[in-house]
């Protein structure tokens, strides 16, 4: 699903139902630059920071809100980010933006159907708003391979089930990009005016233009990359690592914790099936060594990243050499595993 960068985020185009006027103060708009300035340099610390201290004075001020939500969202602090989403869409009924970013954090604690009523909403404000609508789809698509999957989990033998979510998983396997949020390219596209006064000066929602020919304030906003810090990077790496060590030691609780809730278990077995076969392999042999030499890191966003290196397998029984790649995705805090690649 597109995300603000839930992050983040890549090329994507989105516009707004209602025009926003701007401040008649400079100082107002040279605020928010410095804290946008500040959040594409990854500086999130001080970026909220200086937010907090603008909204102290100017606590209605829309799109210092709006970007603190980013903030928030980049620090995963997740609770913090949706009640900035939600006081915003409720401030801001006419705006399909805050629905669309918290239907990006619902999706990232798999609350699928609230994600779902949240975009359903943003297209209600604005029909034409084209990210909310790709999302929603993206929406029904892990919806529905819940819906295979718990149809192979009550029939193993279900080739329909198997082909669908197959399927499912291939089209999200060879997209670059997950669900998508949105965020300002400018601090300036939103006023520090009151919700009335906005709502009093929104024209009538109008078809989608190309950015380049958009004119209302409010419809230039588009999505910005996200930045990927070292410390990204770090955190993933030393999840793979960590994950080596759980199996190293034969702690197949720890090891089991580090794949994700919505795994692709190979050959799309049961997860159930899938643990015990991993819990056999692993309590068998009477040591273990896995070892994990030049780790590479590539992310498609700050919450998805591919992790290739070489894999030293040696226990009492084998010894292996191979490549692999781990898809991993960050829930939380926790970098965990959605999918692994042996060979690549």
């Amino acid at each position: 699903m597109k995300t603000l960068n839930f992050q983040r985020t890549k090329a994507f185009i989105t516009a707004c139902a209602a025009a926003l006027v701007l401040s008649s103060s400079p100082t107002f708009a040279d605020e928010n630059e410095e804290v946008a300035k500040l959040y594409k340099q990854g500086n999130l610390a001080k970026a909220l920071e200086q937010a907090d201290a603008y909204l102290a004075t100017r606590p209605k001020d829309a799109q210092m809100r709006f970007q603190k939500g980013l903030i928030l969202t980049e620090q995963n602090k997740i609770a913090d980010a949706t009640k900035i989403f939600s006081s915003l869409s409720e401030d801001y009924p006419e705006l399909p933006e805050p629905y669309n970013n918290l239907a990006v954090l619902y999706a990232s604690q798999g609350q699928y159907d609230k994600a779902k009523g949240a975009l359903e909403m943003a297209i209600r404000t604005h029909p034409s708003y084209s990210t909310a609508h790709e999302n929603l789809g993206d929406i029904y698509a892990k919806m529905a391979s819940q819906a295979y999957g718990k149809a192979l989990q009550l029939d193993k033998g279900n080739a329909a089930a198997q082909t669908k979510l197959a399927m499912i998983k291939d089209l999200f396997s060879g997209r670059a990009k997950g669900i998508q949020t949105v965020s300002a390219k400018s601090p300036s596209d939103l006023s520090a005016q009151s919700p009335e006064k906005i709502a009093e000066k929104a024209p009538e929602k109008t078809a989608e233009k190309p950015v380049s020919e958009q004119s209302s304030i409010a419809e230039k906003w588009v999505p910005e990359k996200s930045v990927i810090s070292d410390r990204d990077a770090n955190e993933v790496l030393k999840a793979v690592n960590a994950w080596a060590k759980a199996w190293s030691e034969k702690d197949v609780a720890a090891y089991l914790a580090f794949y994700a809730s919505d795994f692709h278990t190979p050959r799309g077995t049961s997860r159930s099936t899938w643990e015990k076969s991993r819990h056999e392999r692993i309590s068998k042999p009477k040591s273990i060594q896995v070892e994990i030499t030049n780790p590479k890191a590539s992310f498609t966003d700050t919450r998805h990243a591919k992790v290739s290196f070489k894999q030293s397998y040696h226990s009492d029984a084998i010894k292996t050499t191979t490549t692999k790649t781990l898809e991993m995705v960050k829930t939380g805090e926790k970098w965990l595993i959605k999918q692994e690649q042996v060979g690549r």
